[in-house]
C-alpha cells in the first residue's frame, strides 16, 4: 500500500528535475522533497500537499489562497501549509516554486 499520492509526486518531481541539492524521504505520511536537506514540499496521502514557507508569510498566503496552516500533533505549525488537490500544472508549480524557494534560502544542513 501507497501511503502517499504517486502521481502527486512524479508530477512534483517532474518539476524539479535537475534542481540542485534535491533529495527525496517518506515523512510527515508522504513524500518529501528536500532542498539542502530542509522540506521544501511533499505529496501527501490525501491527493494533496505540504508545503514549508516563511513563517512571517503563512497568514497572507492561507488569505489569498486555498492553503490552511498545516496542524502536525494537535499543534497549528506556522510555516507549514496544507494544501488540497492542485489540478492545474501551473497551480502545482506555484506551490513548488513557493516551497522550493523558502527551503533553498535556508543554510543548508550538514
Amino acid at each position: 500500500m501507497v501511503a502517499f499520492d504517486a502521481e502527486l509526486a512524479d508530477r512534483i518531481r517532474d518539476l524539479l528535475t535537475g534542481t540542485i541539492g534535491l533529495t527525496e524521504k517518506k515523512m510527515f505520511g508522504g513524500l518529501a522533497f528536500l532542498i539542502g536537506g530542509h522540506m521544501a514540499i511533499a505529496a501527501n496521502s490525501k491527493g494533496g500537499l505540504l508545503v514549508r514557507v516563511d513563517p512571517a508569510e503563512s497568514a497572507e498566503i492561507v488569505a489569498r489562497s486555498n492553503a490552511e496552516v498545516a496542524v502536525m500533533g494537535g499543534r497549528r505549525m506556522t510555516g507549514w501549509l496544507q494544501v488540497p488537490g492542485v489540478d492545474t500544472v501551473e497551480e502545482l508549480a506555484d506551490w513548488v516554486e513557493l516551497g522550493t524557494g523558502y527551503a533553498g534560502s535556508l543554510p543548508a544542513k550538514t
